[in-house]
């Protein structure tokens, strides 16, 4: 992984949860799933995306699944780090990375998302 930059604005960030995953965060009041299996003690960071990534990231991932929690986070809220990097080389986007747990209180909207038969489409 390349590191870029760290994160500039306040736009929002985004992270797929398995919805007990964010449920079990409630117990303690931070996230500590980096992705799909693995957390952050594991991964070292939470992946994260842009509004404009996540459908595609949802797809790639957690295509075999039926429902998700889309986790809208205001970077910043967050106290840990949130770099901005390369997840592979060769890979031009950046991917917005939080380097700690995510504090609950820094989601500020969670959308339970269900795939549809066409796959992960967020409809606005």
């Amino acid at each position: 992984m390349t590191e870029i930059a760290a994160g500039s604005g306040d736009e929002p960030i985004f992270h797929l949860a398995l919805p007990e995953d964010w449920q079990s965060a409630f117990e303690t009041g931070e996230y500590r799933w980096s992705t799909r299996g693995k957390t952050l003690d594991v991964v070292g960071f939470i992946h994260c995306s842009t509004s404009v990534q996540i459908e595609a990231t949802a797809n790639r991932f957690y295509g075999d699944l039926a429902h998700l929690v889309l986790l809208t986070i205001d970077p910043v809220a967050v106290a840990s780090e949130v770099l901005w990097e390369r997840p592979a080389p060769g890979v031009d986007e950046l991917f917005p990375h939080i380097y700690g747990p995510l504090p609950i209180a820094a989601v500020n909207m969670t959308t339970m998302w269900t795939r549809h038969g066409e796959g992960w489409v967020l409809r606005t």
